[in-house]
């Protein structure tokens, strides 16, 4: 049994019944589930024991509501191998983004998972490093109904996920208060306002209420991508001259340190970016959703359809590259980023951070599976560190940079060829029907035995095959200059 493919079936339950039904002291399947689904493999052994969990009648499993079948709990804390993970010997992950001491850098983004104090408050008491406060507006916002869509494959749900949702509903007077309690009861973790104005005076009262309110710092909304009113937004995020202008119009009216948002919905996002310092930003954010369609019926407005905003894991791709974009620049270098876009594991987490980011904002991951995802998120990252020698993640901070490079500087001279692990093929021949009808005919497959096996002359080492491969039969071999034959 595969342990990822079983831990993907859990339904992920809220006070879930198997761990309700567990009696072994300091065993807990539902985290040690997820946990695997989030690709905290290593840290497991916290909450199976494989050595108890073999000899017990698995009341957990009997409790497990799945509708199909049970998970089968009993055989995944079986393939656990025990770890020495101490959690209370983990690296320190707190950093200073801006001037600001932040106990994690991992904050709520931007959106409706932030939009009241309840929601708020319970997410910074399960250890979230801050928030960034739903976007304040003097504008009359009125939501429409319905306003969420996803884009699933093979399955699986919410590869990506698609919005409508504007900004704040409540009053700025009703929000910033809402701040300043949360700041009050929370004086360690961070609060940034999300600020969207229609003109100067609105920019800088905003901004003020802002800093009056407790705010540690402002975020400028310049790129929601789905504003009624023209003139906001990516409207403002696509233009560096008003970026440059807002940025300055804010900046002069705090103290307290301006992030400005980057719009995805541009070619060159380092040019608003560079623009948004000149006029004051301290750091940069990015990116915010994607401007998109989907066209379901499910998701019509009385009939109607319309442009807005796609994020989730389909969209990390390209936030990263957008990150890339502006760390790359000489005149971003030093400018700090808060990565924005398809995080849901620690690994997530982790590729921003090696990119250059001081920040990470996290939002459709925790609309999916909630708040919770801070522990899986916090422990492998700290586990991580640990393995690797790391003390603090400023020792981690850009560290994948230099790997990146013009693609006419890749090496075109050698290249890996796979290698087929015929003791876990189950034969379902996916390699060939992609190596023949979308590759380069480097497989054939034998009917009888059912099993692939590689045609080397007309391989290149594309590594379709592995990717498509469902029991991770395939791996890499090793680089190897290319053949004369092979181009």
């Amino acid at each position: 049994m595969n342990i990822h493919s079983e831990s993907n079936r859990c339904l992920l339950c809220h006070e879930a019944p198997c761990t309700a039904a567990c009696k072994k002291q300091g065993t807990d399947p539902a985290r040690g589930i997820r946990s695997i689904r989030f690709e905290n493999d290593h840290c497991t052994g916290l909450f199976f024991n494989s050595d108890t969990c073999a000899d017990c009648d698995a009341p957990c499993q009997k409790a497990c509501i799945h509708p199909d079948f049970p998970i089968r709990i009993q055989q995944m804390a079986q393939q656990v191998k025990p770890e020495e993970t101490h959690i209370e010997s983990q690296p320190s992950l707190a950093i200073d983004f801006c001037g600001i001491k932040c106990e994690n850098p991992f904050f709520l983004g931007s959106s409706v998972i932030a939009s009241s104090y309840e929601m708020i408050a319970k997410a910074l008491s399960m250890g979230w490093g801050g928030a960034v406060y739903k976007t304040i507006t003097f504008s009359d916002i009125t939501e429409v109904s319905p306003r969420f869509d996803q884009v699933g494959k093979e399955g699986t749900p919410f590869v990506g996920f698609r919005n409508m949702e504007q900004l704040s509903v409540n009053t700025p007077e009703e929000d910033f208060a809402i701040i300043s309690r949360l700041k009050k009861e929370f004086p360690t973790k961070v609060m940034v306002a999300s600020i969207m104005g229609s003109n100067d005076e609105e920019w800088a009262k905003l901004a003020q209420m802002a800093q009056a309110a407790g705010a540690d710092m402002i975020e400028c909304n310049f790129s929601c991508p789905h504003m009624a009113a023209k003139g906001r937004g990516s409207d403002v995020g696509q233009n560096p001259d008003l970026v440059q202008h807002y940025s300055q119009v804010v900046k002069q009216a705090v103290t307290i340190p301006v992030i400005a948002k980057m719009t995805p919905n541009i070619t060159h996002i380092e040019e608003p970016a560079i623009a948004a310092k000149e006029g004051g930003a301290e750091a940069g954010a990015a990116i915010n959703t994607i401007k998109s369609i989907t066209m379901k019926r499910r998701s019509e407005v009385a009939g109607k359809a319309t442009v807005s905003g796609y994020s989730g894991k389909a969209v990390k791709p390209i936030a990263q590259r957008f990150i890339l974009d502006m760390m790359k620049d000489p005149e971003l270098a030093d400018m700090p980023m808060s990565g924005i876009g398809g995080v849901e594991s620690w690994r997530d987490a982790v590729q921003y951070i090696v990119l250059g980011c001081s920040n990470v904002q996290i939002c459709t991951s925790v609309m999916q599976y909630g708040y919770r995802v801070i522990d899986d998120i916090k422990l492998g990252i700290q586990e991580w560190m640990k393995r690797k020698g790391y003390a603090t993640l400023e020792d981690v901070r850009g560290k994948a940079l230099s790997q990146f490079v013009s693609t006419d500087q890749m090496d075109r001279a050698t290249f890996v060829l796979p290698v087929f692990k015929h003791d876990k093929c189950i034969g379902c021949g996916r390699c060939y029907i992609s190596c023949f009808d979308g590759g380069h005919q480097a497989i054939r497959f034998d009917a009888e035995e059912r099993r692939p096996h590689l045609i080397g002359r007309n391989c290149v080492g594309c590594h379709l095959c592995m990717l498509v491969c469902p029991a991770d039969a395939i791996i890499a071999g090793k680089r190897v200059n290319k053949p004369s034959h092979c181009h």
